[in-house]
């Protein structure tokens, strides 16, 4: 599988939105990886946006989504299931919102048994996957807890994307190692920059970024990967810096 460069960026207006939607091709990625208020709108009437957005090729190539694992939480990631099956996408990228402090160990091998059914679920009820997105102050937070979760995760069933930054705030430094243990669940990267507590552009950060594109290469990887802009930053340009910054780590040509 090849490798393919997408963008994901928050948005605080339909216009923003448009932007981000209208120009992501022109700036040379592949796809989108869409935050939550940016297809919401249009969870219950997909048809909505592919007459508007189903002409561009991974324009919701991932939904990002977030939320809790109750009966409400199931049925929620479910819309996003079918949703996504609608207009085309290949995953769902999950962010558990509880509070790692509010766990311990077993509760986070049940949230392993819990996310491979629905995983499960989505592969075969809707042609799409899921994959875990691990978060700062989430279930899956610090190194030992990627153990405890893909230990109980049966196999096939949920994936796992990597976030750069936060590993970085979790205080896992060696990120590089981690994506050597975990090659065979990892199935989508969001690349980020982080520096005194913010989010930053890739490249004006403080992440020692040659190991991960040493360790991404090194896995075989082939498959998306997104750079996940939050600095606040406008639009074009961090869609022209971070392609650029991952193309040159990778050794493209720019």
């Amino acid at each position: 599988m090849t490798m393919k460069f997408a963008f994901s960026r928050p948005t605080g207006t339909d216009g923003e939105r448009d932007r981000l939607l209208s120009g992501y091709q022109a700036a040379g990625y592949q796809g989108l990886q869409l935050k939550s208020g940016q297809y919401e709108p249009y969870l219950r009437e997909p048809e909505r946006f592919l007459a508007k957005w189903g002409h561009l090729p991974g324009a919701g190539s991932a939904l990002i989504t977030g939320g809790r694992l109750d009966e409400e939480g199931l049925q929620e990631l479910r819309e996003r299931f079918r949703f996504g099956q609608a207009i085309g996408s290949e995953r769902i990228i999950f962010c558990h919102g509880v509070s790692r402090r509010a766990v311990e160990a077993e509760d986070i091998r049940t949230f392993a048994e819990v996310l491979s059914n629905m995983g499960q679920e989505a592969q075969e009820q809707y042609g799409i996957k899921l994959s875990l997105h691990h978060h700062y102050d989430q279930p899956v937070m610090y190194r030992e807890d990627f153990d405890l979760f893909f230990d109980r995760a049966r196999e096939g069933t949920v994936g796992l994307t990597i976030d750069t930054a936060h590993l970085i705030k979790s205080g896992i430094t060696d990120c590089a190692e981690l994506i050597r243990s975990f090659k065979s669940v990892i199935d989508n990267y969001h690349m980020k920059d982080f520096a005194e507590g913010d989010w930053q552009i890739l490249g004006r950060g403080t992440i020692p970024f040659q190991p991960i594109f040493e360790a991404i290469q090194d896995t075989g990887y082939g498959g998306w990967v997104s750079a996940d802009e939050e600095s606040g930053g406008e639009i074009e340009e961090g869609m022209a810096e971070c392609l650029a910054f991952l193309k040159r780590g990778f050794g493209l040509h720019t």
